[in-house]
């Protein structure tokens, strides 16, 4: 049994898990992912409740540790098994780092009649179908666009020159939009695009759905 237990939810359609998965994949450390039903209620067992603290998902358990919040759990990856011997998941930089985490915290805490609007089971090929962005969440639209285009210099595949767990999040952001169609700059597609092949982003996204999903 691996040291490393990752807990997400059984529809695979969880941002959140989405990028602490790509977080483990990237910094290459063996873990077991270990799927909850939301709809079946279990993560408010009461041992889940107990650990994870907020009885949400994700959480992580390493070894006796428990820890919830996706950001967190990044950050404690990155704290836990640092580079050399790991990948970096944050850019080196102080300030630069500092801008990484500003970007995870707007993506988790803003933007919400976009993410209401186009779901991730939009993303992940759980549904189809949507209806055209309503007001409110062409203003969000707008606002992560600029954020963006602010960000990410031209012909960059990255934000902070190197690949980091703030390129996943931010491209699945924008995938809500390009895997459904929506107005986006090209070069902001290619972004999105170019992330989305990463094995640990594929890893995620083709993984097997289960049986009536």
């Amino acid at each position: 049994m691996s040291d490393l237990v990752l807990y997400g939810d059984a529809n695979w359609q969880s941002p959140y898990a989405f990028s602490c998965y790509v977080a483990l994949r990237e910094k290459r450390l063996p873990f077991e992912y270990r799927t909850l039903s939301l709809e079946a209620g279990d993560h408010r067992a009461p041992d889940y409740q107990r650990n994870s603290l907020t009885g949400r998902i994700p959480a992580l358990r390493h070894g006796d540790f428990w820890l919830s919040e996706s950001s967190a759990i990044d950050e404690y990856l990155e704290d836990a098994f640092p580079a050399p011997g790991h990948a970096r998941l944050y850019p080196v930089a102080v300030r630069d780092r500092a801008r990484a985490r500003q970007v995870q915290a707007f993506l988790r805490s803003d933007l919400m009649p976009l993410r209401m609007e186009r779901p991730t089971s939009t993303i992940f090929g759980r549904s189809q179908g949507v209806d055209p962005l309503t007001p409110a969440a062409r203003e969000a639209t707008g606002r992560l666009v600029a954020a963006a285009e602010h960000l990410l210099a031209p012909n960059a595949s990255a934000l902070f020159g190197d690949f980091g767990v703030v390129d996943a999040d931010l491209a699945l952001m924008l995938q809500r939009l390009a895997a459904n169609g929506d107005p986006l700059p090209e070069r902001l597609v290619a972004y999105a695009a170019g992330v989305w092949q990463r094995p640990s982003v594929q890893a995620f996204v083709a993984h097997e759905l289960p049986a009536g999903r």
